[in-house]
């Protein structure tokens, strides 16, 4: 990422062509920025990415012409969340400390660094174009879903049990970590959730929330099992596809979640979503045990796939989860009520299609 950064930390309208030049060139660029533009790219809700186009003086070298910088969110309510969940700090402290060690097809970041006080930061990072981003609406297709699962493989086998990562206080759910969201803040969630969208949700969906808000310490706390690296929102918007033009086949963004857990809180949640019902169904089985033989290859041992599959089944709440919290505590607009509700429908098939309600205590 090239040697430490003295800049300033500012918004993205406010950065310039002599910004842009000190940080490439601290980046390892020799060059000088004459001028840029910059456009918004995403549907982030908490962060807001903005490619900046980039003209050069003289002879460019092999100096990006585009790059994407990540900055909090515009909207008030949004950059809240981002500031008191601990993200913005979460996401550049991955870059600065764990993405060369991840495993997983990540940005280059050229430049990352945020203010403890006040979470105010700013990310410079690789522009994955022509790469294009996933959608979480929309979907993925099988072939898709598994070169994701393949990603998924390479970053939870990093740091398999590895202890060191419990003692990092900024990664989510570490035993060094501030304590984790409560369950009367998530009840008072679902019940705003519940007020707000009405005869909306589906009185299936209104049932599996009722039994998460009532067990949610035992859905957080449940698990016994192994430990790793987790990105705790793996869903398509937070991923880039390669196509015919180039791009890595997928990279995994947005790392504001990352934690330290089970490996099916990215996996189940992954498939809860990505796919549509009748394909998880008819391909889940052979995603998940290649997904398992991958973890093999790259040395985890001592996981068997019966236990794995129990931990898929009690993770399979984790998209209903994030569909009704995430939608209560971020900007609210069209597509994220779209959105939300296609992770809460898809979140409550899974459930119901793996039985993990009948792991909850009655």
């Amino acid at each position: 990422m090239g040697e430490t950064l003295d800049l300033p930390i500012l918004p993205s309208a406010e950065i310039t062509a002599d910004w842009m030049t000190a940080a490439l060139r601290k980046a390892g660029h020799n060059v000088t920025v004459a001028a840029l533009t910059g456009k918004r790219v995403g549907t982030g809700q908490v962060g807001e990415s903005v490619r900046f186009t980039l003209d050069y003086q003289g002879d460019a070298g092999n100096a990006p012409r585009t790059v994407v910088g990540k900055f909090p969110s515009s909207d008030p309510e949004s950059r809240a969340t981002g500031v008191n969940f601990g993200n913005y700090i979460r996401e550049v402290n991955f870059y600065r400390e764990l993405a060369d060690s991840a495993g997983v097809t990540t940005p280059v970041c050229l430049h990352a660094d945020v203010e403890p006080e006040t979470s105010n930061f700013v990310l410079l990072m690789e522009d994955l174009s022509p790469a294009v981003p996933g959608d979480q609406i929309k979907g993925t297709t099988v072939a898709e879903a598994a070169l994701v699962l393949e990603e998924a493989a390479k970053f939870h086998a990093s740091h398999w049990n590895d202890d060191r990562m419990d003692e990092i206080p900024w990664l989510f759910e570490t035993k060094a970590s501030p304590k984790r969201t409560q369950p009367d803040l998530i009840n008072q969630l679902w019940q705003g959730f519940r007020e707000r969208y009405g005869d909306r949700i589906p009185a299936d969906c209104v049932e599996i929330g009722e039994a998460i808000t009532r067990n949610y310490e035992f859905f957080k706390d449940g698990y016994q099992g192994p430990k790793c690296l987790t990105h705790n929102d793996f869903r398509p918007d937070n991923m880039m596809f390669g196509t015919a033009e180039g791009g890595y086949p997928v990279a995994v963004v947005d790392w504001q979640s990352v934690g330290y857990g089970c490996c099916m809180a990215d996996v189940s949640y992954f498939l809860s979503g990505a796919l549509k019902r009748e394909e998880r169904i008819a391909h889940g089985s052979e995603l998940l045990r290649t997904y398992h033989r991958r973890l093999g290859e790259l040395g985890v041992t001592g996981y068997a796939f019966e236990e794995m599959m129990k931990h898929y089944a009690l993770y399979s709440f984790s998209l209903f989860n994030m569909a009704f919290t995430a939608s209560m505590i971020v900007e609210r607009t069209e597509r994220g009520d779209n959105m939300f509700f296609q992770m809460l429908r898809g979140g409550a098939d899974h459930a119901l299609d793996t039985g993990a309600m009948d792991l909850l205590p009655k």
